[in-house]
Formats: C-alpha cells, structure tokens, sequence
C-alpha cells in the first residue's frame, strides 16, 4: 500500500495525537515495534518531524500496513469502540483518494482495495456546516457552568479575548484560543464531576482497561465523552472534532508541513464550537447532578 502525503499526514496525526498522545519516548516505541531500532534523548527532533520520517520510510512496505493496524488495534480501545470506528471512518475520507479503505471486523482491522475514489456528498456537509453557523446563542456565558476556583474568570476572559482576536482578523489566534479555551472547560467539568466522566463509555482507557487520569485525556475524548453524557448536541460533537484538529497547527512544523492557511471562515467555525458548546451545556448540566 502506498499512500499520498495527505494521507500520510493525517496518519501522523492519528499516531501523534488523535488516538492517543504519545510523547516522544512512546512515539519512538511505537515505531521500533516496526522494526526501527531508535532510543529517545538529546537531540531528539520534533515528534511530528520524526513520525513523518518513519512513515516515508516504510510507506509501500508492508510494515506500513502493520503501522495502521497497530494505530486502530480494538485491544487500545476496550469500551470505546464508537470512538476507534469514528477515527476509521475519518481516516477513510483521506484514504479513499488511494483507493484503498480500513475496515474493522470485530477484533481484527483489514484492509479494502477500492476500484474507484468513493466520496460522501459534498453538498449535505456544506448544508449541515451552515444549518450549525446559522444557530444563534443569546447567552454565551461559561461562569453559569460553575466551574470550582477562579477558573470561569479565566475562561471568561478568554472568551473576549478570542472575540477580540476574530474582529481583529486574527484566525491563527482565534483558533488556538478556542481549542484550549474548550479543552479547559471539560477539565473543569471532570474534575467537578469525575465519577459521570470515569464511568462513560467513551471515556479512554490505557493497556489493561484502566481509565486514565484526567490530564492524561485528549481534547477528542473530552469531546465523545461529553456527547456520552449529553452535554452537547451530536453536530457540536462532530464539528468540536473539526476544531480539535485546527488546534493541532499549534505547532509550526505542523502548519508548515501540510500548508494549513487559516482563514475568516475556519475561524468563524471554532469560535461557534466554542459558543455552542458554552450554551449546551449551561442547559444540559442538570443531567449531572440526577
């Protein structure tokens, strides 16, 4: 299998960030495992230079194929199946483009050769993308959350800090801004509920099935895990996923590597996210304390 460097990109991605965080210590277990023979210290260069290293070198080998299956393995996603066929799904978007597709079946992960490039609709998503920037929201305040501490000032401020930096026509800040900014209010919300956050189905496990520790969670499994517990509405979910990658340009080589220019509308996008995340859930908090 030989994939383009979009998709290889993307499969950085998912190795680095998405499906779990992997430090640069993990990151090069990971790939030793494919038969590398790399050790982490000094000098070591930026995670996703090195991931993007690797896959170059074995893309077209068959230790690529063993790299996705390892990537998806159903053992790293004990009760969090939905979120392992959501990152699959998303992963075929870039995949299909090579003609070729991952399918799980049950415990095992194969792959598909396509005859032909198979794409979703273009226009239903377009519509559902403006169905979500059309909705409007009176009051967008996350003090109602009641997050402990002067944690809701901060974010408070925050907030205005990124309506400042969109009316200024600074997308790059208003996107990382809106990123961190959501990723702390679900912080603050584990951390005050964590007994609802541990017991989700979604909620991502390590090795032996244990759940891990709050700060150990991805900005993906805040997002599944307060869809799980009805804090926020299914197209929040899925475009708070879209905002969790825009975030990930927080790194330079990132940005630079896949040529991400951010633009008034990605802004635009994140900063709904954000708004429509604050307002779902002030009215969806209720549903913690039953």
């Amino acid at each position: 299998m030989i994939l383009s460097k979009k998709t290889l990109e993307k499969l950085r991605q998912l190795i680095n960030e998405e499906t779990e965080y992997r430090s640069g210590p993990k990151i090069v277990q990971f790939f030793n495992e494919l038969g590398f023979n790399d050790s982490y210290g000094q000098g070591f260069p930026s995670r996703w230079y090195f991931t993007d290293q690797k896959l170059e070198v074995i893309n077209g080998t068959p230790e690529l194929d063993k790299c996705i299956k390892n990537v998806f393995a159903p053992v790293n996603f004990i009760g969090q199946y939905g979120a392992l066929d959501s990152y699959i799904k998303d992963f075929n978007q870039f995949l299909a483009f090579d003609k070729w597709k991952v399918v799980r079946n049950g415990a095992d992960i194969i792959f598909q050769k396509l005859d032909k490039v198979e794409i979703d609709d273009c226009d239903i998503a377009e519509e559902t993308e403006n169905d979500f920037l059309n909705r409007e929201f009176n009051d967008v305040n996350v003090k109602g959350i009641g997050l402990e501490g002067v944690v809701s000032d901060v974010l408070q401020y925050r907030i205005k800090e990124i309506e400042k930096c969109f009316s200024s026509g600074s997308p790059l800040a208003v996107i990382l801004l809106a990123g961190s900014t959501l990723e702390g209010i679900f912080l603050g919300l584990a951390i005050q509920y964590p007994k609802n956050f541990n017991m989700a189905k979604s909620s991502p496990k390590d090795g032996n099935g244990k759940v891990k520790q709050f700060h150990d969670w991805s900005l993906s499994a805040f997002i599944d895990v307060a869809r799980d517990l009805g804090l926020i509405q299914h197209d929040t979910q899925k475009f708070s996923h879209s905002l969790r990658d825009f975030r990930n340009y927080i790194h330079p080589f990132e940005q630079m590597s896949s040529g991400f220019n951010p633009r008034e509308h990605t802004a635009k996008i994140c900063l709904q996210v954000l708004k429509a995340a604050i307002f779902e859930i002030n009215e969806n908090l209720y549903k913690m304390r039953t």
